[in-house]
């Protein structure tokens, strides 16, 4: 008998990375993962391997900030299904560089993927887990979710308002048995770095008085790899978030992250930002 026996679960960004690690752990543990991203052919690879481990997968292409494609994810799930019993909002992206040269359309599309999808998504599955009198809703934030960082706080800010959205959402739902946490990864190996680099090539480029910013905070990242998580990591908190009894608030993961946000509530803004900096 597994854990998640027949619970179907949609799980956002699943083409890789945290997504795809997720997809696969849960679906040892014997959920039906509903699979979204934008990416087809992918989703078409981790479904046959999902598959040919015994699992069970549907496959939902579309992208997560058109509206027609989050109502169609959703529909096909309870057409299929009958029912959603768990939502890892998962899709999101990095948007670097200093704020000065951002542009605020670019800043404007961070929090379209990261944020308004996500409250977009939930408010669609919210009504089905009411009236099923269950579910949970898996919110995957950041480290940067509590902690901003030079070059970093667009990205940061989307992160910071999950945050807060899982907070007021949280009361707002246990009336309904439905239990909403947040997850805060720190430093994984995924695409996801490479793709905010390319995200940001332009400003990199054209870093101007930030170039200086930009290689100390290269270096930082470097040090920091040492101490990267898999995302299989944050796929066994996610499981973890999805069958305890009483799952917490928000789990931080791997050990790194943890550390990170304990040291931020014991020092000095001024101290903690002149670690944050080196």
């Amino acid at each position: 008998m597994h854990r998640l026996d027949g619970q179907v679960v949609i799980i956002t960004g699943a083409s890789a990375g945290i997504g795809e690690a997720a997809a696969r752990r849960l679906a040892r543990e014997g959920a039906i993962v509903v699979i979204s991203a934008r990416r087809a052919d992918r989703l078409e690879a981790l479904k046959r391997d999902i598959e040919a481990a015994n699992g069970r997968a549907f496959i939902v292409a579309g992208d997560i900030t058109n509206e027609q494609d989050r109502a169609r994810l959703v529909q096909e799930t309870l057409d299929e299904f009958g029912r959603i019993d768990a939502l890892v909002n998962n899709a999101g992206y990095g948007q670097r560089g200093p704020i000065e040269l951002v542009p605020l359309d670019a800043i404007r599309r961070n929090f379209e993927t990261n944020f308004f999808s996500l409250i977009g998504l939930t408010q669609l599955v919210i009504p089905v887990m009411r009236e099923q009198r269950s579910g949970r809703i898996v919110n995957i934030s950041s480290v940067a979710g509590r902690i901003a960082r030079p070059l970093s706080s667009v990205y940061d800010a989307t992160k910071h308002a999950v945050e807060a959205i899982s907070d007021g959402l949280r009361g707002e739902l246990a009336p309904f048995g439905i239990k909403v946490v947040v997850i805060e990864p720190g430093f994984i190996i995924t695409e996801f770095l490479g793709v905010a680099n390319e995200e940001a090539r332009e400003i990199i480029e054209h870093a101007g008085p930030y170039a200086e910013t930009f290689e100390r905070v290269a270096k930082g990242t470097q040090r920091l790899r040492k101490l990267a998580g898999r995302p299989e990591d944050i796929a066994d908190v996610i499981f973890k978030a999805l069958t305890a009894d009483s799952p917490r608030a928000r789990y931080a993961a791997p050990g790194h992250a943890q550390f990170a946000l304990a040291v931020k509530r014991l020092l000095p803004t001024r101290l903690f930002d002149y670690v944050l900096s080196r």
